[in-house]
Parts: C-alpha cells; sequence; structure tokens
C-alpha cells in the first residue's frame, strides 16, 4: 500500500535561503526517514544542501515533524508513505520522489522491517517480508531509481546494513539473512551501475541506539555489553550513521565504490 502526499507538506519549503552545502542543488530519497536512522540521515542531507523525499509507512506524525525540520533548514520536504516490501509500492515511491523534487540524485535504502524469533519458530510469511523489505527492497529501488540517476552528478544508492549478518545474535536469525542479501547486492549493483555514473555502497553501524532496539530480548544486557566492548566507550547514535552516508554522498567520495562502510566505534576488532 502506498499514499504520497501532495499537499502543501510535500511541496512546501523552508525560508528562502541560499542554496550552500556539499549536496547544495540535489534531491535525495530515503526510505524509513520518519524515526531513527532514517530521520538523522534525512536531516544530515539537508544540512548538507540537499531536498528530501521522506519515505514512511505507518508513522505519519513523526514524518511530518521531520518535514518540518528540513523545511527549516530551507530544503524542500516531500512525505512518500509506503511499504518498501511491496513492488507495486517501490515504483510509486520513486516516481512520486521524481515528480516533487524535480529528479534525484541519491537513494537511500534504510526502512526496516524484521521478524524477531529464534530460527527454528521463523513463519514463511514473516520470513519472506523481512527479507522483502530490509534485502530486496534495495534491488527494487535501485531497479527503478538508476534510470533516473544516471547522469546526475553526485549519483549514489546506498543501504543500511548491520554486522548481524555475519555475527549470531538472539533471534536476528531473519534480519541477519536480509542485511546478507542487502550487502551481496551492494556488491552486484555496484558493478552494474558504475559504468552508469552511479556509485553503490552501504553502510554498517553495528550497535545503534534508537527504539527499534526495543525489540530485542534482554535489551538492557545487549547495551551495556555493547557499549563495554566498544573501544569509544559509548553506543552509536543515529547521527553517527548518517554522517558517514553523507561522507558517501559527497564528490569527494567518487571512488569509493561497492563497499560496506562499518562505523561502530572500534566494536568489531575487539576480541
Amino acid at each position: 500500500m502506498i499514499e504520497a502526499d501532495s499537499t502543501k507538506v510535500g511541496t512546501a519549503i523552508g525560508p528562502c535561503q541560499e542554496m550552500t552545502g556539499p549536496l547544495a542543488g540535489r534531491a535525495a530519497l530515503v526510505t524509513g526517514a520518519s524515526r531513527g536512522i532514517g530521520r538523522a540521515i534525512a536531516l544530515k542531507l539537508a544540512r548538507d544542501g540537499a531536498d528530501v523525499a521522506l519515505g514512511y509507512l505507518r508513522h505519519r506524525s513523526a514524518a511530518e515533524a521531520v518535514a518540518a525540520e528540513v523545511r527549516a533548514l530551507g530544503r524542500r520536504a516531500l512525505l512518500v508513505r509506503g511499504d518498501v516490501s511491496e513492488d507495486a509500492a517501490v515504483a510509486r515511491i520513486v516516481r512520486e520522489a521524481l515528480a516533487g523534487l524535480g529528479g534525484l540524485n541519491v537513494v537511500v535504502s534504510n526502512a526496516a522491517f524484521g521478524v524477531m524469533r529464534p530460527a527454528l519458530e521463523i513463519e514463511a510469511k514473516g520470513w519472506h517480508r523481512t527479507l522483502d523489505a530490509m534485502g530486496r527492497s534495495l534491488l527494487m529501488l535501485a531497479q527503478q531509481a538508476a534510470p533516473h540517476l544516471a547522469g546526475r552528478p553526485g549519483a549514489r544508492i546506498i543501504g543500511i546494513s548491520s554486522p548481524g549478518w555475519a555475527r549470531v545474535m538472539p533471534h536476528y536469525a531473519a534480519v541477519g539473512a536480509a542485511k546478507a542479501v542487502l550487502e551481496t547486492l551492494t556488491r552486484y549493483l555496484a558493478v552494474e551501475l558504475a559504468p552508469r555514473g552511479i556509485l553503490v555502497n552501504a553502510v554498517s553501524g553495528g550497535v545503534i541506539e534508537t527504539d527499534a532496539l526495543a525489540i530485542f530480548p534482554d535489551k538492557d544486557d545487549l547495551l551495556a555489553q555493547a557499549a563495554r566492548r566498544t573501544p569509544l566507550g559509548r553506543l552509536g547514535q543515529p547521527e553517527d550513521i548518517a554522517n558517514v552516508v553523507a561522507l558517501l554522498c559527497r564528490d569527494e567520495a567518487a571512488w569509493i565504490c561497492g563497499q560496506v562502510v562499518l562505523a561502530d566505534g572500534g566494536y568489531s576488532i575487539v576480541m
């Protein structure tokens, strides 16, 4: 299901400001932008000068609040509602973002849905929905957006991953498998799209402090262990991932292609 907001929320701009910043004049689509990492990415890209299409599914009021923050930065904000696990919805999301912003330069596949159960208890419906929403959605977004990104300055497709594809975490089997799909697709899409001037990369952030952690069993123990193990002595914040995404969008990152950038405060290097 999808519904595009072609109201003043989608077309309004903030106070008239000079187009400045490393991404000035560019437009980005960020899925799952109403909260957490997606919100932080959308706001960081806006601070760097980009107009932003904000993908969301259930949390409209939160998405509207992010749109207001983007407009306050002097950038355009477009709300687009849709389920990224559905082909037709993804096609509509991209189409509405292109129409509302007059083109796209950046697509960030961040929206997440995951069944949190032991592997032996995962049902087929939850398995397929998780892989579609968190893995295959990158492929669907790329298929829809690539023809419009080709030849545009700073053309980027960026997926958001996690180390759970390689490390065993409680009840994370379906999500870990989906992230493995995303990282594999990152490499294949990078090779196919690089000749068209589109750079495809992913960012993996370790344990990031967001509302999504509430679904983990023994959440408090997980967070405490992660903070103790991280050399920097703290949990990751959504802004830590947003900053890396923004770096990959800059012209200075034009030689980074097909990589999964690990930004985890050193967590993964400690035995």
